[in-house]
């Protein structure tokens, strides 16, 4: 155990809330890019930029642009957790709205197939690599910086604001695609009318990087930094001395990673192209999921605290489970309102469980000075074979069997990853209450 540091004073009330926003506004902008993207992805990106391939399979390549950008957050998590864990967590929070900011805005600028030929999809999946780099980098400075900065018995609550930008954003993201294929015909819809979001994102990247400069850097990282326990290679020394907690990470992430995607995605794809449901219907059950997770993740943040972090995960994860099927079920009635109540379930009672608590436990299991690192390369690492995964794997396995049981069999298995994980992992949310604000939490090898 450290010595508690006297540099600098414990955060203030208002300090632990000014960056509680900063990290919710920060990451609700960045996934809103990313979810403009996936929606755009699943609803019009097939005729843009694919557009000589049959329905299914250009729908099946313009997923996989969306999948690109998780193969590239792990880079982007390391890369960041490097200097995040070495320079600071503040400039890795800037840097990463600017580049996933930058990228979704010269996505809305992108030429077409028709007018450009196969230069236009080679430059959506650079741009897309450019997103998922910057949202990479993003998690782990947001939900550290969240954690380093709460009361040792509000770590979950605090931690889950990073996790509120996820609904935030997709909330947003849907509601604006909505609007502009209500407001406009399905021929304007793709020829332009996608577009306006992706520009229209300018403006709130200038807002989340004005915000996030006020915030002060983390008082646990700048205890470490004066005692001198700054890690010269901090992904290489989490590698070595907590291997398996990075492990734990990522393990636990899978049964949320990969479901949310299939609720909220491919979704889009399974009822537009086999139901015959138009996307507007589709749209409204993932925007009620959304508003309802702005309420759902504090409240298993609160839970994570109350009740410990594992044990919020396994909940969510058996709820998980239990909705493999009965959410395709639902689908199929093509009942909007069945379709409404199985997709809160999901999303609402058992993925928000498994997501909240996230940026507490994966902090708690990392010293401070390899805590960017160990948390960023678990989280990301688990998005490349999880979530980007997922909606390509889901529509590659209805191509191939015109049907949703082997899509529910894969849904299961991811969750049944993350509920092993948690039987086999610990849980210091306890040990973590007797700790001072400025003390490190003592980590689990």
């Amino acid at each position: 155990m450290h010595p508690a540091p006297n540099a600098r004073p414990e955060p203030t009330a208002k300090e632990t809330r000014r960056v509680a926003s900063a990290t919710l506004i920060g990451t609700s902008i960045e996934w809103f890019d990313f979810f403009v993207y996936g929606a755009a992805a699943a609803l019009v990106f097939n005729k843009v930029f694919f557009p000589t391939a049959n329905p299914l399979t250009g729908t099946l390549l313009a997923l996989s642009t969306f999948g690109v950008g998780f193969v590239a957050r792990p880079f982007g998590g390391v890369v960041f957790a490097h200097f995040g864990d070495r320079i600071g967590r503040k400039s890795m929070l800037v840097l990463s709205v600017l580049m996933m900011g930058g990228g979704t805005f010269v996505v809305g600028l992108l030429p077409t197939y028709e007018a450009i030929g196969v230069a236009a999809p080679i430059l959506l999946v650079v741009l897309r690599i450019i997103q998922g780099i910057g949202l990479g980098g993003e998690w782990g400075a947001a939900a550290v910086m969240a954690v380093e900065y709460a009361p040792p018995h509000r770590r979950g609550f605090f931690g889950s604001f990073p996790q509120i930008g996820v609904p935030a954003g997709m909330l947003t993201a849907n509601v604006s695609l909505l609007a502009m294929s209500a407001l406009m015909s399905d021929a304007a819809f793709v020829s332009w009318g996608w577009r306006v979001p992706f520009l229209a994102s300018i403006v709130l990247v200038v807002v989340g990087i004005a915000i996030r400069l006020k915030v002060a850097e983390s008082p646990v990282f700048e205890a470490a930094k004066q005692e001198g326990r700054i890690e010269r290679q901090p992904v290489l020394a989490v590698l070595r001395r907590q291997p398996l907690n990075v492990l734990r990470a990522a393990g636990l992430r899978f049964a949320e990673n990969s479901t949310f995607y299939i609720h909220t995605t491919f979704v889009l794809t399974y009822g537009t192209v086999v139901l015959g449901m138009a996307r507007g219907d589709l749209l409204i059950a993932v925007i009620v999921a959304s508003a309802i997770g702005l309420l759902t993740i504090p409240f298993y943040g609160w839970a994570a605290d109350r009740f410990g972090r594992r044990s919020v995960v396994l909940w969510g994860s058996f709820v998980l489970l239990a909705m493999s099927w009965p959410y395709f079920w639902a689908l199929d009635t093509r009942s909007l309102p069945l379709i409404v109540l199985a997709t809160v379930i999901a999303v609402n009672v058992g993925n928000s469980a498994v997501y909240a608590p996230q940026p507490a436990y994966f902090s708690e299991l990392f010293e401070p000075e390899v805590r960017y690192s160990g948390a960023s390369i678990g989280a990301q690492g688990a998005s490349v074979f999880a979530g980007g995964l997922a909606p390509v794997i889901a529509t590659a396995l209805l191509d191939a069997t015109g049907g949703y049981d082997w899509i529910a069999i894969y849904m299961s298995a991811m969750v049944l990853i993350t509920i092993v994980t948690a039987f086999l992992s610990p849980d210091p949310y306890k040990d973590s209450l007797k700790q001072a604000r400025s003390e490190p939490v003592a980590a689990v090898r």
